[in-house]
């Protein structure tokens, strides 16, 4: 690799993501690197374009807004649904995270935010909606690939 990243490259990084209270909402640094294509558009693009310009043992930290992340909280995507379409098996709390299926086939993690008789109340707005997430990144290798 040239002495500094550029789009393109696939690029090795650590990181640690915090909250604006500080708060730790994930980090590589006890696991592997994460591994990705500068361009690729596989991560949000701003995390993804931290490492231009980066070279191997450089640390920086980046702040991503809200809108540039996950997006904003929105309340419309707080839902009841229907206990009947709950299996009769799954015990539900108000704070549990759970896994649901989209019509489309995917698979989302939502929260239980409210419970009665007849609905569970769902929380479909990603954890990090809504959050400005600031990242301390260090590339640890880099390969070219252009």
């Amino acid at each position: 690799m040239t002495t500094k990243a550029k789009t393109g490259d696939v690029v090795k990084v650590h990181y640690t993501g915090k909250l604006d209270d500080g708060t730790v909402f994930d980090s590589s640094i006890e696991r592997e690197p994460i591994q990705y294509k500068i361009g690729d558009g596989q991560l949000i693009a701003d995390f993804e374009n931290a490492a231009v310009g980066m070279e191997i043992n450089e640390t920086k930290t980046i702040t991503i807004p809200a809108e540039n992340a996950y997006g904003p909280r929105l309340d419309e995507r707080i839902i009841p649904v229907s206990l009947s379409q709950v299996p009769p098996d799954m015990e539900l709390k108000v704070g549990d995270t759970i896994e649901v299926g989209t019509r489309d086939g995917q698979r989302l993690l939502v929260k239980v935010v409210g419970l009665d008789d007849e609905n569970v109340i769902l929380d479909m707005n990603h954890a990090l909606a809504g959050e400005d997430l600031t990242f301390e990144i260090t590339l640890v290798e880099g390969v070219e690939t252009a």
